[in-house]
């Protein structure tokens, strides 16, 4: 029997696929060698698989091979010092566009966004730091309104105590023209005002502290 025709499509089961991998890789090195001794050619053969893993085949050496390669098909030489620098300088922006497309996906993460991508584990992990990030806020919430509390609580004892020292001189001051006396209840009544203002402020804040 003639064997079947096979689909040419990425293949789903990884036990299968790297089956098919190790064998189609074999025989296409076989392939290149019997090229090169049948027909006295100069082949070089590289492989990677999935995982980055590396396979080649030379007749002659690798580096000769890729050096006319290069030359025939017009790219720089690779023993060029610019073209080194060029390499360099084009691996550092293309790992510089990984780490900002690595970050980007996790800010999307981190909004809830995207997250079709993610497995149970990821899931799981974004989950426990989102649960620290809103602690960290929470904390120092917190903080800035008892320290603003705290602010009030001083500015409300100040004031106690200048409208004290106001009611011990106006009634030192008892013996003073009518006019006098009206103005000591307007400055009175304006720290008590105060007094009051301060006092409801520090209980909106010491509600939002609960």
């Amino acid at each position: 029997m003639g064997r079947g025709k096979v689909e040419m499509k990425r293949i789903e089961n990884p036990t299968s696929r790297q089956v098919t991998f190790s064998k189609r890789r074999n025989g296409l090195l076989k392939k290149a060698f019997e090229l090169s001794i049948l027909c006295d050619a100069e082949v070089a053969l590289l492989i990677f698989s999935s995982t980055g893993k590396a396979y080649q085949f030379a007749s002659h050496d690798m580096d000769r091979s890729i050096g006319k390669y290069r030359s025939e098909v017009g790219l720089p030489d690779s023993s060029n010092p610019q073209f080194r620098t060029m390499e360099f300088w084009r691996s550092e922006i293309e790992e510089l566009k990984r780490s900002i497309n690595t970050l980007e996906a996790r800010l999307k993460h981190l909004s809830g966004e995207d997250l079709l991508s993610l497995g149970m584990r990821d899931l799981k992990q974004l989950e426990r730091q989102l649960k620290i990030g809103v602690e960290r806020v929470r904390s120092r919430k917190r903080r800035i309104v008892s320290d603003h509390a705290t602010l009030l609580k001083r500015r409300h004892k100040e004031l106690h105590e200048d409208n004290t020292r106001l009611q011990k001189r106006l009634k030192e001051l008892h013996d003073g023209n009518l006019s006098s006396t009206i103005v000591g209840e307007n400055v009175c009544s304006m720290f008590q005002q105060r007094i009051l203002q301060d006092e409801n402020l520090l209980k909106e804040a010491e509600k939002v502290s609960h």
